[in-house]
């Protein structure tokens, strides 16, 4: 879930239990006491018991859960009484335990650790989901006593808390369609039905085609360029796969592969890239295509009936940007610059290409090799000198870790008697300064063919005074495993993607709130990735920087390679950032359809869709392409893509009001914590920015954080 300079994993972020949206759901009979989650954790902060958790137990404890929360809602309905906040809303936010300890924790191992069971689990369950939420939010009696407060709501006196989640409460069952008549109400329930087994579809899809789709290599001479221990990985992961003696490179849930950067033999090259291109459009049954239309289709057909030009005039709507136009109007101020900057970087790259005695034209699987070179060439700077200084485990206690202690006061220690969903799995427990106890954190950093691409970050725990729980919350990444003995060395990239998700870790942390709907990271998408990108700055700071990049020997990264890294911080961002804008405006594109414009054929629509951003995507293609896009196809960021952007703007403002007031200090740290981390959606999110900033974000710092001004010049070198 980040964007950053580097080229790292930007992939989706949960953020609570984002329940896929299902028939009514049936009745589910009482759960056994023998099923685990049965009755609520005993263990600390209420961890999963992963030892007592059988993939079995999933499904009824979910099946459960939802019985359970209807009969809730229907005693809160039932009441004779006169609603009140106390006997309406507080039940509300009560509701649901069974079906939320059961969720966080099923969606959590199906996303890093799934199989065939858990995969049939979700998708029988994807329509009884959405039953369950329609039977909810579209509850007319349930409704009727929510409006009853929000006509009354500034006569009842409520805490500022209490009258956001009340707020929040009511516009979100309009939005979900409270407000419709009953025909309507229906037709809703059937799209939404049909919504949710497509994007279930589309995510088993793709995570089969990314598998099928890997490239196999008989000849280790084609893998030159690539280090022993990225040839051992290969080699290993081909004789799990029944295929000794050959070589798979797997493929991450992005149009580039890490390999890229490396691989000399130009026809394997090509052949990685094709493979990833062409993952999920195979004409077999993991061809995506076909689903991402209807689904575009559905959701067109959706926001009509709720009164909707467009999905994204939908989306936005409880967005800081607010609406499709704002957050498009913000991309092509940053189009300009970034296009001409791409054709520069193309034109060097290509005399590179001609340098080295190439007498090809660039194209996009050669763009990571010739760029590593021209980074060398220009700053001196070796990707593969940089590796010896991260070793994982350094980066996470003596630079993720430092850093936040640094700013927040928070102490990390490990926990080795807690269960785990997966022998890789780490956990720690995480205090405050004076000791007291925060909550738990779980990292689950290596690749695995059965784990979704990317990395993100979730709760098995959500934190509510009302409850009385702490946050319980997770990490996930998609770095290579070394060969067994081998130290466990990351690219500077993957040292970022750690202090990103990390960031979004520190946002459940350090929520604060008495309603579990509003506390911690269940914001707005354009606010959500706030956080995370801001935490990235400290994997550079002077301060943090020695103390993790140390090699075997004990040596310290040398101060000259840390200034070729600072001096090469903006090179290449035609491309690294150029990916992730065009996949932003190829999302709003998808989601800019109205209902009147039908199925559309998904290989010309991309084609005219990425024609239109005016970037570069011949040389730069989008960093998803449509038929792998599984952040707005499957993870909830649909017409929501461009928040990696616009919180990027908020990043690189927030960024220099530090660097204007002492940089990384505790009490910086306090005062971020206080204003922005600990907030949840307490506020809104335009004055709670504005309230620590001090002004509105401008477009400018983001700009100067790429190395570029407004009219597409790059910035002059200091």
């Amino acid at each position: 879930m980040r964007l950053s300079l580097a080229a790292a994993a930007l992939t989706a972020i949960t953020t609570s239990v984002v329940i896929p949206s299902v028939v009514a759901a049936q009745t589910a009979p009482s759960l056994p006491a023998s099923n685990p989650f049965a009755k609520p954790s005993t263990l600390p902060f209420g961890a999963p018991p992963f030892d007592r958790i059988k993939d079995a137990d999933y499904q009824p404890a979910l099946e459960a859960g939802m019985a359970e929360q209807r009969a809730e809602v229907a005693n809160i309905v039932r009441a004779r009484s006169a609603p009140t906040f106390e006997n309406t809303i507080d039940p509300l936010e009560r509701s649901g335990r069974l079906l939320e300890r059961a969720a966080l924790a099923f969606y959590a191992v199906n996303g890093a650790n799934t199989n065939d069971v858990l995969q049939k689990a979700q998708e029988a369950l994807a329509p009884k989901f959405a039953a369950h939420q329609d039977a909810i939010a579209l509850n007319p009696q349930l409704f009727a006593r929510i409006s009853t407060l929000y006509d009354a709501r500034a006569t009842l006196k409520l805490m500022p808390e209490q009258l956001q989640v009340l707020t929040l409460t009511y516009e979100n069952m309009v939005r979900a369609g409270a407000k419709l008549a009953p025909a309507e109400k229906v037709k809703l329930s059937a799209l939404n039905a049909q919504l949710s087994t497509l994007e279930t579809a589309f995510q088993q899809k793709l995570l089969a085609a990314a598998k099928a789709g890997a490239l196999v290599v008989d000849d280790r001479a084609k893998l030159a360029g690539l280090s022993d221990a990225e040839i051992a990985a290969a080699a290993n992961t081909a004789t799990e796969r029944g295929m000794p003696g050959k070589f798979v490179l797997t493929l991450q849930n992005t149009t580039e592969q890490p390999a890229l950067a490396s691989l000399t033999d130009r026809a394997t090259r090509e052949a990685l890239f094709n493979a990833s291109w062409s993952r999920a459009q195979k004409g077999d049954a993991n061809d995506t295509r076909a689903t991402i239309s209807q689904i575009a289709e559905l959701r067109a057909q959706k926001a009509k009936l709720l009164g909707f030009p467009t999905w994204a005039d939908y989306v936005l709507a409880d967005q800081m940007a607010k609406n499709p136009r704002t957050a498009l109007g913000f991309m092509q101020q940053l189009g300009k610059p970034v296009g001409a900057e791409q054709r520069r970087e193309a034109a060097e790259l290509q005399a590179q290409i001609k340098a080295d005695g190439g007498d090809f034209a660039l194209k996009p699987w050669d763009w990571d090799l010739y760029a590593e070179k021209l980074r060398k060439a220009k700053y001196d700077l070796n990707q593969d000198e940089l590796k010896p200084y991260f070793e994982i485990n350094k980066v996470l206690t003596d630079g993720v870790f430092y850093a936040a202690t640094q700013l927040y006061g928070i102490t990390f220690k490990r926990r080795t008697d807690l269960p785990v969903y997966q022998p890789d799995v780490m956990v720690y427990e995480v205090s405050e300064e004076n000791g007291t106890p925060i909550g738990l954190m779980y990292f689950d950093y290596f690749k695995r063919d059965n784990k979704n691409g990317g990395a993100w970050m979730s709760n098995f725990v959500n934190q509510s005074k009302l409850l009385g729980t702490k946050p319980v919350i997770y990490n996930v990444g998609n770095f290579a495993k070394p060969a067994a003995g081998q130290p466990a060395l990351i690219t500077f990239d993957d040292v970022v993607t750690m202090f990103h998700e990390f960031g979004h870790a520190l946002h459940g942390l350090f929520a604060n709130q008495t309603y579990p709907s509003v506390s911690g990271t269940n914001t707005a998408r354009d606010f959500v990735e706030f956080p995370s990108q801001f935490n990235e700055h400290w994997a550079l700071d002077p301060k943090v920087l020695p103390h993790y990049a140390v090699n075997r020997q004990g040596q310290v990264i040398p101060p000259a390679l840390v200034a070729k890294i600072k001096r090469a911080s903006a090179f290449n961002t035609g491309n690294t950032f150029g990916q992730a804008l065009a996949a932003s405006e190829l999302d709003m594109s998808w989601h800019s359809l109205p209902a009147t414009a039908g199925r559309q054929d998904a290989d010309a629509f991309e084609k005219k869709a990425l024609a239109a951003t005016g970037l570069q995507t011949d040389d730069v293609p989008p960093r998803y392409r449509s038929s792998y896009f599984l952040h707005i196809w499957g993870n909830g960021y649909s017409a929501g893509y461009y928040a990696y952007q616009w919180t990027k703007m908020l990043d690189a403002n927030a960024y220099a009001w530090f660097e204007n007031h002492g940089g990384l200090t505790r009490a910086n740290g306090q005062r971020f914590r206080d204003m922005i981390l600990s907030k949840g959606h307490t506020e809104e999110y335009a004055p709670m920015f504005r309230a620590f900033n001090g002004k509105d974000p401008e477009v400018a710092p983001l700009l100067r954080d790429l190395g570029l001004n407004a009219d597409g010049s790059r910035v002059a070198a200091e």
